[in-house]
């Protein structure tokens, strides 16, 4: 139940403690949008649905990995769940690594489908794993419990490094990952946890057959500030609080690579700020923190609303940037860096 109890941990200290980064931004006020005077269209006209993964959204939006395989986390999922079913996003589960002690809290994922019968649900393991388990039917057990439409793997070397059970044997992650690739039935995301991914990193994924990657970049939750109040004497993690790569410059980064499809996440807190990520390439953003304080403060209703906000956000973006479409939002013109020396775009 080590797993079970870790997982419950994390939920609490993320609910009850301040992790956000302490003095590093996910970077995107570096960025302003281009005001377009003259539209010249309606604001009925813009349309913020899309799709990903062969599914319709009405708008780019993830709720990312959170959490399952504990007790309270059937509740917390289902209450997720609805509110992607009533919005019409994607949802991600939490790392489904506790299937492998047992099978006592598969409900705390398989409720999400349940729930959820029409959203874009993304599975979750994570890299440890992936680089020691041979046998591919174990993922497709964690696939087929969820009817996943992807699996994410999640990258994360340094919470593994301080978090007491962690043991970051990280040799044989890559080959792993291209072994999902070849053989499992549903496209392999990889992520990262809130610390970035580099141009290096994103090329060699995408040399393997990654075509998804999640940035999940620095500036908003910090996994060293959740591990820190885990073990009050972790003096590491203080120090690497506010490790990472901004989720702006990750973006940058992994724009770089062709053939790259990105999902934004990591400090994404509004419709504006969605609304950056997606115009520097971002196809989905994602958040977690946000939304499940949220849930917890003001209920599924509360949720819901603030869903509807983000997208109503969004979409005066759009109509303010001449964008009638996502798509639109990449065009020339749309956003420039903001050089904060002079106050000049360049």
């Amino acid at each position: 139940m080590q797993v079970s109890k870790r997982k419950f941990e994390h939920i609490q200290i993320a609910l009850e403690q301040d992790v956000h980064f302490k003095n590093k931004t996910p970077g995107f006020e570096a960025y302003q949008f281009i005001h377009c005077a003259l539209p010249e269209m309606n604001f009925g006209d813009v349309c913020t649905e899309t799709e990903f993964l062969g599914k319709k959204l009405t708008f780019p939006l993830m709720i990312t990995a959170i959490t399952g395989g504990y007790p309270e986390a059937v509740e917390i999922n289902r209450q997720l769940a609805v509110a992607c079913q009533e919005k019409g996003i994607a949802m991600g589960v939490g790392s489904q690594r506790q299937i492998l002690e047992d099978d006592s809290y598969l409900d705390s994922y398989g409720i999400v489908r349940k729930t959820a019968p029409d959203c874009v649900i993304i599975g979750n393991i994570g890299a440890e794993q992936v680089a020691e388990i041979k046998d591919l039917s174990v993922y497709q057990r964690m696939i087929d419990l969820i009817e996943a439409d992807a699996m994410a793997v999640h990258l994360n070397p340094l919470q593994e490094l301080l978090q007491p059970e962690g043991r970051a044997k990280f040799k044989g992650v890559l080959a792993g990952i291209e072994r999902l690739v070849e053989g499992v039935k549903v496209p392999i995301i990889v992520k990262e946890i809130g610390c970035g991914i580099s141009e290096t990193v994103a090329k060699a994924l995408v040399d393997i057959g990654i075509v998804y990657i999640d940035v999940a970049g620095a500036g908003g939750t910090s996994w060293a500030g959740i591990e820190s109040f885990r073990e009050t004497e972790n003096h590491m993690a203080l120090k690497f609080w506010d490790w990472g790569i901004p989720t702006a410059k990750s973006l940058e980064m992994v724009s770089r690579i062709p053939g790259v499809r990105m999902i934004a996440s990591g400090g994404i807190d509004n419709g504006i700020v969605m609304a950056k990520a997606l115009a520097l390439g971002a196809e989905l953003c994602g958040g977690a923190m946000v939304f499940l304080r949220v849930l917890r403060d003001k209920k599924v209703e509360g949720l819901i609303s603030l869903l509807r906000l983000w997208q109503k956000e969004l979409q005066v973006t759009m109509f303010l940037t001449g964008s009638r479409k996502i798509r639109d939002l990449r065009g020339k013109g749309v956003i420039e860096k903001w050089d904060s020396t002079n106050g000049l775009m360049r």
